[in-house]
């Protein structure tokens, strides 16, 4: 009964707009009165859940990104995306997928790469005459491949909560993630040649190298970041701190959009963003130890492995109740929430579990375009001005075509693991 409760609660929470760590923390904190729970386990559980040394690279890629913005390096990977790709027909929309690519790769985060590009390409396509619901849906679409390209903050989360190797998941992430992109570029490129969207001039060969040298130093970034974590010179905590201070000398050294007084604000910005991530994390910590007590992970686990123990069907489940929960929940609360669990089957049928684990983060990145509560739907439209329906519905053929690519990464697994296998080693 208190189960019931407990979801009943937190869905109707959700149902009114409370924000997902706040209702979280209402429907645990119900629970525990019905139950008679000495209410000091909300600290301890929210604690524990945030007593991890690899989530502090949170703050420090947020931070990143954030140094980034302000300091006029999102900017130039935008202009050297359309420099190489707007000659073609539906550049600009090429652009914006090729800009959240190489931001993705750095920042870790769909959200901050969805208002960060977006704010750039949307009004900047609307101008070139795109139709503003599509400018706004490539932006979502394309934000996705940020947390499956490395470093991703979903991944460290799964890492967190499960120990796998991070180093490895960032590595399975590459390929998927560039199979994204690549396939939204095809998308874009089949819908802009049939709606007649126009294309740029041709960029002379010498600006075009120019733009590719003034992006150097932002390109670089990611390099730095994986060939550390990679070849074992920093952990990815430490990577998120080599990037923060990377963003900043850049930014006001090189691209100089960053001055001594705008920190403060970066700063503020930074710290308001992590607290409420891992103020997320904790109270899904909570939630999270209340469904394992009441063995709630077992039981789906029973339930799966009673339909089918075949890793073919079993991983077609696992991904349907990823898609469903992403399309209503948060992405790192979903992976606290549901990731223990579903890894467990995965691995109980001879699924890898890094393999798994990039499965997992495309499924829930999915769900952040995907109505009711997408959050980078939410974010392109208010940008753009435009009613969430336009939006849902121009985003409807990039959905299909991460879909797509969901099922080739679940069923071939050597599109994950050929990466991390060849540079780290079989496990």
């Amino acid at each position: 009964m208190e189960v019931i409760i407990l979801f009943s609660v937190f869905l109707i929470l959700l149902v009114v707009g409370m924000p997902i760590a706040f209702a979280l923390g209402i429907a645990s904190v119900s629970y525990l009165l019905l139950e008679g729970i000495s209410l000091t386990i909300v600290p301890q559980r929210m604690y524990a859940g945030i007593d991890t040394f690899v989530l502090l690279c949170i703050p420090g890629f947020v931070l990143a990104g954030n140094l980034m913005n302000v300091g006029n390096i999102t900017e130039h990977i935008v202009r050297f995306s359309n420099a190489l790709l707007g000659h073609i027909r539906g550049g600009l929309g090429l652009a914006n997928v090729g800009g959240s690519m190489i931001f993705g790769g750095i920042s870790g985060t769909a959200v901050a790469d969805s208002a960060s590009i977006g704010s750039v390409m949307i009004p900047g396509m609307a101008r070139s005459g795109y139709d503003k619901p599509f400018a706004a849906a490539v932006t979502a679409a394309s934000s996705t491949i940020g947390p499956i390209i490395p470093p991703s903050v979903p991944m460290i989360i799964a890492g967190s909560l499960s120990g796998i190797s991070v180093g490895r998941m960032f590595l399975a992430g590459a390929v998927p993630g560039l199979l994204m992109g690549l396939a939204m570029m095809v998308t874009v490129y089949i819908l802009a040649v049939r709606r007649g969207y126009p294309k740029e001039k041709r960029v002379p060969v010498l600006q075009l190298l120019r733009e590719a040298k003034t992006a150097f130093w932002a390109l670089l970034m990611t390099v730095i970041i994986l060939y550390g974590i990679i070849g074992g010179f920093f952990t990815p905590t430490e990577a998120s701190i080599v990037a923060s201070l990377y963003a900043l000398v850049v930014g006001m050294y090189v691209y100089k959009g960053l001055t001594w007084r705008k920190l403060p604000g970066i700063l503020v910005d930074t710290v308001l963003t992590s607290s409420a991530l891992l103020l997320m994390v904790g109270l899904a910590n909570l939630f999270g130890w209340i469904l394992t007590s009441e063995q709630i992970p077992q039981m789906i686990a029973t339930l799966i492995l009673s339909i089918s123990e075949n890793p073919l069907i079993v991983l077609l489940i696992l991904n349907l109740i990823l898609l469903f929960v992403g399309a209503f929940m948060e992405t790192i609360a979903a992976l606290i929430i549901l990731f223990p669990a579903l890894v467990g089957v995965a691995t109980g049928v001879g699924v890898d579990p890094v393999h798994f684990a990039v499965i997992a983060v495309l499924n829930l990145m999915i769900g952040l375009t995907t109505p009711p509560v997408g959050v980078c739907l939410f974010v392109v439209a208010g940008i753009g001005k435009l009613p969430m329906l336009s939006v849902a519905r121009a985003i409807v053929p990039f959905l299909l075509c991460n879909l797509a690519v969901l099922m080739l990464v679940t069923y071939v697994p050597a599109i994950s693991l050929w990466l991390p296998n060849l540079l780290m080693g079989s496990n």
